[in-house]
């Protein structure tokens, strides 16, 4: 950045910019991680699940078959990369709190959400894909 009318003012502006782009980046890092986490779990017993059906116990998200849940994990991140679109492009909104209180508020909204949201998304297109035949 670069502060062409030389207003000392501005500094605090361009701070709050800078940990808004931080803050943002960070959100969309820990939702990303997270959310291929809690899909890993709806890949991985459906593609060991027909080799060895002992893990099958480890489809805790009951998914029809191997095949409905790599296409449901597949078109879950289609449309959450485009949902994300928004976020990214707004960032996430600044308050001035200490980093320990922004940390804890940004984990629990983007790393807790980032693990549910999947297991919501993915069990939810398992059914429509159950129910319209498609898998």
């Amino acid at each position: 950045m670069v502060d062409l009318d030389s207003n000392p003012t501005k500094l605090i502006e361009i701070v709050e910019i800078g940990k808004q782009l931080l803050m943002t980046r960070g959100a969309l890092t820990t939702f990303s991680i997270a959310n291929d986490v809690a899909k890993y779990f709806a890949i991985i017993p459906a593609m060991f699940s027909v080799a060895f059906p002992v893990l099958n116990a480890l489809n805790v998200m009951h998914l029809a078959t191997p095949e409905s849940a790599i296409l449901s994990a597949v078109i879950f991140n289609a449309l959450i990369i485009v949902a994300l679109i928004p976020l990214a492009l707004k960032g996430v909104k600044y308050e001035p709190k200490a980093a320990e209180a922004l940390l804890r508020q940004n984990l629990l909204i983007y790393g807790v959400g980032g693990v549910l949201v999947p297991f919501i998304g993915i069990k939810a297109i398992d059914m429509c894909l159950v129910a319209l035949h498609l898998s």
